[in-house]
């Protein structure tokens, strides 16, 4: 029988590694792993975690040409940005980044927005995961645990990541809408902090998930009560104050450094379901054919 505990997560990822790794350690019991261990979920912060870099500097040029916000509001963007990139966030700069974020995205249409965000994640987005932390992703699938996105950016953004990824649960920052279904400038939940960590409790509590025997990765000390809500918290790339804190409580520590372009999973899937037909569609095309030829 296999216990949570047995999933062996290194505590450095660097680019010296296999980078197909961790390997499931349960060969041949795979069945029964994803039965037991169904309670089990892995919650992911998606900028600096699974992405290199932060999804709406990644998105913003995409939703400049599309009209959705101008040049001055895409500098702004990356201008507020910036301390959290190369030095972390603390939870002023959080704060600071949630009003600007409820002020860039007043007046969005939430469904044009998603939808051109869809049509660009192959371009702006797949280039820049991190090729450790989808084996990691992968690495919880295989053993039968459910994966999450957590993320402070806004839902719009987040959704169509997360299908990029083919995770089928998001959390993220919610705006408001006006009567007029655009967004009103204001934030009806900041997923951040202590709010990032009581979304991920209470999608534990409706589907009944293990948060002792449950997995935690992030950057940021800001996610800490994120951390602190696991059995297994893990920290990625981390600033300096959560590499402080993940080294006093011993915590594993991940250096992701390699970047990757994601294939399409429905392509591969679709691929892999067309090659019993094809064979088949072979064999019969053969046996026709001979069938058809007439015997000398």
């Amino acid at each position: 029988m296999l216990h949570p505990h047995q999933l062996k997560v290194p505590m450095m990822s660097t680019l010296n590694e296999n980078i197909d790794s961790p390997k499931p350690p349960f060969p041949g019991k795979n069945r029964q792993a994803l039965a037991e261990d169904s309670h089990i979920a892995a919650f992911f912060d998606l900028d600096k975690t699974i992405l290199a870099t932060a999804s709406a500097m990644a998105l913003s040029s995409p939703l400049v040409h599309a009209g959705v916000m101008s040049r001055w509001d895409s500098l702004r963007a990356t201008i507020v940005q910036l301390p959290y990139l190369f030095t972390g966030a603390d939870d002023d700069r959080m704060r600071s980044m949630m009003h600007a974020l409820g002020e860039l995205t007043r007046g969005w249409d939430p469904q044009y927005v998603e939808k051109i965000v869809n049509s660009v994640t192959s371009s702006s987005i797949a280039p820049l995961c991190y090729r450790q932390a989808l084996a990691l992703i992968d690495h919880h699938r295989l053993l039968g645990h459910h994966v999450v996105i957590a993320s402070a950016s806004p839902m719009e953004i987040v959704r169509p990541i997360a299908h990029l990824l083919s995770i089928p649960d998001a959390l993220s920052t919610i705006v408001g809408r006006g009567q007029d279904g655009l967004v009103d400038g204001t934030i009806t939940h900041f997923n951040h902090g202590a709010g990032k960590a009581e979304a991920c409790r209470k999608l534990a509590q409706e589907r009944g998930w293990d948060l002792s025997q449950s997995y935690a990765y992030t950057d940021s000390v800001s996610d800490l009560p994120m951390l602190e809500l696991v059995g297994h918290p893990q920290a990625v790339n981390p600033d300096r104050s959560l590499a402080t804190i993940a080294r006093e409580r011993e915590w594993p520590i991940h250096t992701f450094t390699q970047t990757v372009r994601i294939r399409s999973r429905k392509r591969t899937r679709m691929t892999l379901a067309m090659i019993p037909l094809a064979l088949v569609g072979g064999i019969g095309i053969g046996y026709w054919a001979r069938r058809s030829i007439p015997s000398k």
